[in-house]
């Protein structure tokens, strides 16, 4: 009897081991392995064509500007917003934590609505723009405003835990030895939440690469002038251009490849440091 329920647990083991495993190899393992293969089906000249293509190479830009910039602002607003939620008391605190968490409950499509039911043609902020001769929606800002927009959590979803277990004990007492807000950041707070800090901006940067709903609404599908990856991969398609579109998909194959790589690594270092992911 004994030996049988020894058995058992390793025989179950086993198969949520094969499972697993078999999952990943069909969901993510393989659809890699028939992008790579179709990009590169018809020879690699026209895959280096595909992916130096002029359109490509500006939708790429806009991507790289468009994720620098949510990296940026989102990088400030959640240090900012964890530092005040973490260390400070004030009225209305669960509310903004509930609003830094609206980007996961909202589809980024009816993000991208909203945007331009604000800042389109028939949005209230119409004649605001007009007389500052600035255009958001089916333009660059467009594309910037909603990439923030959903990727708005994941800085300060992941400083806030980290802070929160920190405590306030060590940075009250070096303020009454006379240490400055900033050396107290520098020297106490930041060094326990660097890797927690990290780990958010590869999560950002991330998401706002792969971004599709809420660009695909702003942008108005330019080509040349609002099309990110997502959207080039897209169009590329829907002219069954499929080698090339599958081409333009391997960039960004290759992109979360290495971002993968890099949040492993700082995984690895979050667990030395005791942190947790």
């Amino acid at each position: 009897m004994n030996r049988k329920n020894k058995k058992e647990p390793r025989a179950v083991k086993n198969l949520l081991i094969l499972l697993s495993i078999l999952f990943l190899f069909i969901m993510l393992v393989l659809p890699l392995v028939v992008v790579l293969g179709e990009a590169l089906k018809k020879g690699f000249q026209l895959y280096i064509g595909a992916i130096t293509d002029e359109y490509t190479g500006k939708a790429l830009i806009l991507t790289a500007e468009a994720t620098v910039a949510a990296v940026i602002v989102n990088t400030v607003f959640g240090l900012f917003a964890a530092w005040s939620i973490t260390k400070y008391h004030f009225k209305r605190k669960r509310l903004l934590t509930v609003l830094i968490d609206i980007p996961f409950a909202i589809s980024p499509i009816i993000a991208g609505l909203i945007f331009i039911l604000t800042f389109g043609r028939i949005g209230w902020a119409k004649g605001i723009l007009e007389a500052l001769d600035m255009k958001i929606v089916f333009a660059v800002p467009g594309i910037i405003l909603g990439t923030i927009f959903v990727t708005f959590p994941f800085i300060s979803r992941e400083i806030i835990p980290v802070l929160q277990a920190q405590g306030n004990d060590q940075e009250e007492a070096a303020a009454v030895m006379g240490a400055g807000a900033f050396r107290i950041f520098r020297k106490i707070t930041f060094p326990q939440i660097k890797w927690a800090f990290l780990y958010g901006i590869v999560l950002c940067t991330a998401r706002a690469m792969g971004e599709f709903g809420a660009v695909s609404v702003l942008s108005g599908h330019l080509r040349g002038k609002t099309v990110t990856l997502p959207l080039q991969v897209e169009i590329l398609y829907s002219e069954f251009n499929f080698t090339a579109a599958f081409a333009v998909s391997s960039i960004l194959v290759v992109l979360a490849v290495i971002i993968l790589i890099i949040r492993n690594v700082i995984e690895h270092q979050m667990k030395k440091a005791g942190g947790k992911v």
